[in-house]
């Protein structure tokens, strides 16, 4: 019974990440690059000033600052997608997926600052009268109610797509082979149960404090997080410095000769098959395209949709381009990728008992509890502000209980029928986000425009 639902998840996913929705994604993001002129590269530095609070004002419309509210949806990205996923992607697609990943986010940014704009320029009131921002909002109040059925779709799945059962799935795998096993406990449902139960009183606990407990969480943990798991992998880069360039090299150089490729055809060969693997784990790293980071940008405390999207914009930046970079580089350098068959969370722990025996892994494992729990904050947020538009925010909290019940099927489940089941629903929720914004586009165009032309007055 098990094994006929994860071929369906397996055989559901494969279909809706097909060419159109790489397309859809890829394709989009340089059209809004292009679009906007390069705007996401042209105005970096400022975008850096708006994060620092430069132009940080208390009284204007919101719940978070500028720096909560892309900790806030860092700490969903920033996850099991850049330890997992990257191994994920090491391990099927060879060192040619990392550049691949590259590529999305690197689309990516332009994606998200034209959603995380949108997302503050039009903002609507939930049932109880309160602001709030996200592709549902500006999909109702920038094209109008006869578009909601393209809003409901997006709630639909992603109330789903916010389940943390990447994350549970792949912290239950690392305290059981990092933790458990090597000190001689026997692995069974039982003890997959505990820990399940561990985490659900932890994420309670922050979970029901609401947004502003969540952000300020957030910006606590990510920027302590990114700096100590970029701390211990550059032990391993330098332990390994002399193969480093080697394999920034084959980074590049095997993106378009698929050698190391271990998947089956696609587009007409295994390059094309590469390209989609990057791509779609790329996709599941950093979100771009897929909506989630709007929902959290929106609640942003600013009156200018434009300072937002800018800060938006880093997120795939600091999470495919830096710290999936440095999982990859790990995993490379120590030579795992090629021999053990360890894949996930796994693969990530063996190259770090590679570069430091006995210690490398219990370091990587306070890395793994620390992204793990931050994303568990967020997509909490996330489910319920999806709930809360579909049937009335004083029913939102009956999300919190389908997302207790996930943690504990998460941590008892199979890794590939829960990447599947994620990767599925982030198709979905792709749709609708990105076609609401190509219709927008233009809209954001002038947006861009009024805000270039002020900050010129007042330079």
């Amino acid at each position: 019974m098990i094994k006929n639902v994860e071929n369906f998840i397996a055989d559901f996913s494969t279909f809706v990440w097909g060419p159109p929705l790489v397309f859809l994604l890829i394709g989009g993001g340089i059209f809004l690059l292009i679009y906007s002129k390069f705007l996401p590269f042209r105005y970096l530095g400022h975008a850096i000033q708006v994060l620092r609070g430069t132009y940080d004002n208390p009284n204007d419309t919101g719940e978070i600052t500028h720096f909560q509210a892309l900790s806030t949806a860092l700490s969903s990205t920033i996850g099991m997608g850049n330890i997992a996923g990257v191994a994920v992607a090491i391990s099927v697609g060879g060192p040619g997926a990392m550049f691949w990943m590259w590529m999305s986010a690197i689309v990516g940014m332009s994606t998200k600052f034209f959603t995380s704009t949108l997302a503050i320029m039009y903002r609507g009131k939930d049932s109880n009268g309160d602001l709030q921002g996200g592709p549902m909002y500006f999909i109702t109040e920038g094209l109008g109610k006869s578009w909601k059925p393209l809003a409901v779709i997006f709630c639909v799945f992603g109330m789903f797509g916010a389940l943390p059962v990447v994350n549970v799935n792949q912290l239950t795998q690392a305290i059981n082979d990092i933790i458990l096993v090597p000190n001689g406990f026997t692995i069974s449902f039982g003890t997959n149960l505990t820990i399940a139960l561990l985490l659900l009183v932890l994420t309670s606990i922050i979970m029901y404090g609401g947004l502003k407990r969540i952000g300020s969480t957030a910006a606590k943990m990510v920027p302590s997080m990114v700096l100590l798991y970029f701390v211990f992998v550059m032990i391993i880069l330098i332990t390994n410095y002399e193969v480093v360039p080697k394999y920034l090299s084959m980074m590049v150089t095997d993106a378009f000769a698929a050698d190391n490729f271990k998947g089956d055809p696609m587009f007409g060969g295994v390059l094309g098959a590469l390209i989609l693997h990057g791509v779609r784990r790329g996709a599941f790293s950093n979100e771009a395209g897929i909506g989630t980071a709007a929902l959290a940008h929106g609640a942003a405390k600013t009156e200018e949709p434009v300072r937002e999207g800018l800060v938006a914009m880093l997120g795939p930046a600091i999470d495919t381009i830096v710290v999936c970079t440095l999982t990859a580089l790990a995993i490379l350098v120590t030579g795992v990728w090629e021999t053990t068959s360890d894949n996930g969370v796994s693969l990530t722990a063996a190259a770090f008992g590679a570069a430091m025996p006995g210690i490398g892994p219990y370091l990587l494992m306070i890395c793994v509890f620390i992204f793990s729990l931050s994303s568990l904050f967020s997509y909490s947020y996330y489910g319920t502000k999806c709930l809360s538009f579909l049937i009335g925010s004083d029913k939102k909290h009956y999300y919190n209980y389908i997302y207790i019940l996930s943690i504990i099927l998460a941590a008892t489940t199979p890794f590939s029928m829960m990447l599947n089941f994620i990767d599925g629903a982030f198709a979905l929720m792709a749709i609708p986000t990105m076609i609401s914004t190509f219709i927008l586009a233009p809209k954001v165009i002038k947006e861009i425009k009024r805000y270039t032309q002020k900050l010129k007055e007042t330079q």
